[in-house]
């Protein structure tokens, strides 16, 4: 629902005596420290996905099973990373849709099949060649 020109007034009038008084509450509030918390984390994930590598390739000639651990902290990394990186680039928010309009309908099997008949009526009576 969009805001009217006088709520979105008033609601700047808010956000700007927030920042006035509590800066720090206002910056907690905004998001952007949680976007540096996500992006340090797909840093340490990267760090850890080499280190993994590191270990993987060390582990042919140590130990096989230091070749398991490897792979698992590579896995780890990955998952943790793209989990990351996914929420600094907004890829993994749903995107906002304005609420005037109803999302587009998705055509059904019935439709489908009603269109084929339709199709094949107009084919019998010379109409569609």
């Amino acid at each position: 629902m969009a805001l009217s020109e006088q709520e979105r007034k008033l609601l700047e009038q808010l956000e700007a005596s927030l920042m006035a008084e509590d800066p720090k509450f206002a910056q907690t509030l905004s998001g952007a420290g949680s976007i540096r918390v996500h992006r340090r984390r797909a840093t340490l994930a990267g760090v850890g996905f080499v280190l993994g590598l590191l270990l993987l390739i060390g582990g042919v000639q140590i130990h096989p099973a230091v070749s398991i651990v490897g792979f698992v902290v590579m896995l780890a990394s990955a998952i943790i990373g793209v989990n990351a990186w996914q929420r600094v680039s907004g890829e993994g928010q749903p995107s906002e849709r304005p609420s005037d309009s109803p999302p587009p309908p998705k055509p059904t099997s019935q439709d489908f099949m009603e269109k084929l008949e339709e199709r094949w009526r107009k084919r019998q009576e010379g109409g569609d060649l």
